[in-house]
């Protein structure tokens, strides 16, 4: 992409990401929604592969109903309480269009089905960027009007994109959808919190954007795609795939990684809630993801191709240094010791 037009999109992202996180107006909120939509189409179409055009349009007309979705709530809202504030919503057509809209902007089931199309036909640094920052806009929505938002809607959306999220992973390939599906559950331990205690929602969302960013730009060093290629990733860079294989365990949530803070912390929480119930379900939920994890651990590090590779295989080591990956990685595995320290902070 022209550098002009990388700059201009980057800065309608962050531009459009600080509006609706700073408004307390539904219009700009709203605004700040379509920026945000306009700003990453140019990213998911800049390859002019037919499969990413294809994504574009998919990720648009999703993004627009549920942009319009929003701003028909807040009307709706507005005519009957005359206000357009984002905090007093208090109709109950409004409420439950607005959670519908903000599964819709998040990916969660059932409106999940275009989150995968759409990140297998970007690239990953793109596939990154719709997994951790576009989802910002909408989550903050969420914790905002949390207070106003039906808590047992917003469970039954969250068990049940935990459970999809982790059983449609399964059977994956590509690395691109199996990040996807993680992501939607994941996002369903966010959505399942989010009306009992806000900033550990947020908690989690920071930590899975640590998890995420250092996966996939470990994923676009090793320029890995599928999974037949990431069983000869270790070839390129060794260090990096044994680190990779970490993160990974570390995003299943498996202790003393960083990634069993926020579970843990979550189902601390539910229980204070008196909602056992709903804590073992979707720790045992959890499972399914820890599978594919598993998976791809395995393959990342221990396993050979079984027979005849049609490709060639690099055992020239890579002597290029990736600060950023490194950084990020070593966040991502040995966070949990100070983590004391984080949940005094929420």
């Amino acid at each position: 992409m022209n550098p002009n037009a990388m700059l201009i999109t980057s800065s309608s992202l962050i531009l459009g990401s600080t509006i609706v996180i700073s408004s307390n107006h539904w219009a700009l909120t709203w605004t700040g929604l379509e920026i945000n939509t306009l700003a990453i189409i140019p990213m998911i179409s800049k390859s002019h592969h037919p499969r990413a055009i294809e994504a574009s349009i998919k990720y648009f007309l999703v993004q627009a109903a549920a942009s319009a979705i929003i701003l028909l709530s807040s009307t709706i809202n507005a005519w009957s309480t005359g206000q357009w504030d984002i905090t007093l919503m208090t109709n109950h057509t409004s409420c439950l269009l607005l959670t519908a809209a903000i599964a819709m902007k998040l990916g969660l089931v059932p409106f999940h089905f275009w989150f995968p199309e759409v990140l297998q036909g970007s690239s990953l640094i793109t596939a990154l960027l719709l997994s951790t920052l576009i989802k910002l806009p909408p989550l903050s929505i969420l914790l905002i009007t949390s207070n106003s938002l039906n808590p047992t809607l917003l469970t039954t959306l969250a068990l049940i994109s935990a459970a999809l999220g982790g059983w449609m992973g399964l059977n994956q390939t590509q690395t691109r959808k199996i990040m996807a599906f993680s992501s939607i559950s994941h996002l369903g331990w966010m959505a399942l919190i989010a009306s009992y205690m806000p900033k550990l929602t947020l908690l989690t969302f920071c930590l899975y954007t640590l998890l995420t960013s250092s996966i996939f730009l470990t994923l676009n060093t090793s320029n890995t795609t599928k999974l037949s290629t990431m069983m000869t990733s270790w070839t390129k860079n060794p260090p990096l795939s044994a680190t990779l294989m970490l993160t990974l365990l570390s995003l299943a949530g498996l202790p003393p990684l960083t990634g069993f803070l926020p579970k843990w912390l979550i189902i601390q929480e539910l229980t204070k809630q008196e909602m056992t119930t709903t804590a073992l379900t979707i720790a045992l939920l959890s499972l399914l993801n820890l599978f594919f994890y598993l998976r791809l651990t395995y393959y990342s590090t221990i396993t050979l191709p079984p027979n005849t590779a049609n490709y060639t295989k690099h055992w020239s080591l890579n002597k290029t240094t990736y600060p950023l990956a490194a950084s990020l990685t070593s966040l991502s595995i040995l966070l949990l010791p100070i983590s004391p320290a984080i949940s005094a902070i929420t």
